[in-house]
């Protein structure tokens, strides 16, 4: 489990669940349709953000004899499950409040007087002003974590150009934090507009506008989160690693070229690749007589000296060191292509590499 991932879900979670009492208790003070669908949303970001850190435990688990490699790709499912059923419900829950407050004022023909019906002595505006800027200044603070953590983790050749990488981003339970506090602060800030609105026109349409606008951002939310996490579960590529395989190669003087070279995403810490390569023949008989000549040589030294001059023998050795010095040496140009794969991606973390033949040199 990345442990930053879980610090950003864990702050959230605690930030989300108290701002979620405040707007709830603020609501039921306010009458106000923008400050309860702010609620049901700090709700739903708490149950999401429960999810997200169930999926990065799940998700934690290394390799068994059902999942060989590892448990990675649950976290997309969990996150999937949050995003769209969990926004689709709070959307629902806060197009049908904002209804029912609408025809609420329908039937009682007035649309005017926010805050009318509370016997307290502070003004509701005022209460809600408060909770809100609570909510803002704390999803504000999560959302800088959760920014900080994404512009970390950026490749420094990208990190002056972060809202561009967004949506390419490999961690969708940060991406997930990172755009539901991006959406609860703009949450915080139309929620505000609306009640001072309503209050300013004396015209409670404009906080019921408002309460509409933030379901609908919930609504968007599931599309986008859920789109991601269905790309991560659809068996994506890693086209980066891909490329990058294609660079070494072309680099290796002993592997002429490579093809049908494929890979899958496990989770953004794990890439399985595979690929198969061609050698060149000058350069992979270079030296391989030394090699059969000290397999020869090894062979020899364990028959007994009275069994040497055995032809049958002798040529059983001469086959097995060819065949031996041969596998040793493309085993070797395997591992040299792995090495330098995993140098410079790390995140490859299982690589099948097969020789599928030797390019013969042209005529001289």
């Amino acid at each position: 489990m990345s442990s930053n991932s879980k610090t950003a879900v864990t702050a959230a979670i605690i930030g989300n669940a108290g701002l979620t009492v405040l707007k709830f208790g603020a609501a039921v003070v306010s009458h106000s349709p923008s400050m309860m669908n702010e609620a049901i949303h700090s709700l739903m970001d708490t149950a999401n953000q429960l999810f997200l850190l169930l999926g990065l435990r799940a998700a934690a688990r290394g390799a068994d004899q059902l999942y060989a490699f590892g448990h990675g790709q649950k976290k997309y499912l969990w996150n999937l499950w949050s995003a769209i059923g969990l926004f689709s419900i709070g959307c629902g829950l806060g197009l049908a409040h904002a209804w029912h407050s609408w025809a609420s004022l329908a039937n009682a023909g007035q649309i005017s007087g926010f805050g009318n019906g509370t016997t307290l002595l502070v003004d509701p505006v005022w209460i809600s002003g408060v909770v809100l800027f609570i909510a803002l200044v704390v999803e504000g603070y999560v959302l800088r974590i959760a920014w900080l953590e994404y512009v970390s983790r950026l490749d420094s050749q990208l990190s002056a150009r972060p809202f561009r990488q967004l949506m390419q981003c490999k961690d969708p339970t940060l991406l997930a934090v990172l755009l539901e506090d991006a959406i609860a602060v703009a949450g915080v800030v139309f929620a505000a507009t609306g009640i001072m609105l309503a209050r300013t026109l004396d015209n409670l349409l404009w906080d019921i506008s408002m309460s509409v606008v933030i379901a609908v951002m919930l609504g968007v939310a599931a599309v986008v989160l859920g789109r991601i996490n269905m790309r991560f579960l659809s068996d994506i590529r890693d086209v980066e690693a891909e490329n990058l395989f294609a660079v070494i190669v072309e680099t290796h003087r002993e592997v002429e070229r490579c093809h049908d070279v494929r890979s899958i995403v496990i989770d953004e810490h794990h890439t399985v690749l595979v690929a198969e390569v061609e050698v060149r023949e000058e350069m992979m008989l270079a030296g391989l007589r030394q090699e059969i000549d000290r397999h020869e040589q090894f062979l020899l030294e364990r028959v007994a000296p009275n069994k040497r001059s055995d032809v049958a023998l002798l040529e059983y050795i001469a086959d097995r060191s060819v065949v031996e010095a041969t596998l040793n040496r493309t085993e070797q140009i395997v591992d040299e292509l792995e090495k330098a794969l995993r140098e410079r991606c790390p995140r490859v973390s299982h690589a099948t590499i097969e020789i599928q033949g030797m390019v013969e040199d042209g005529p001289e």
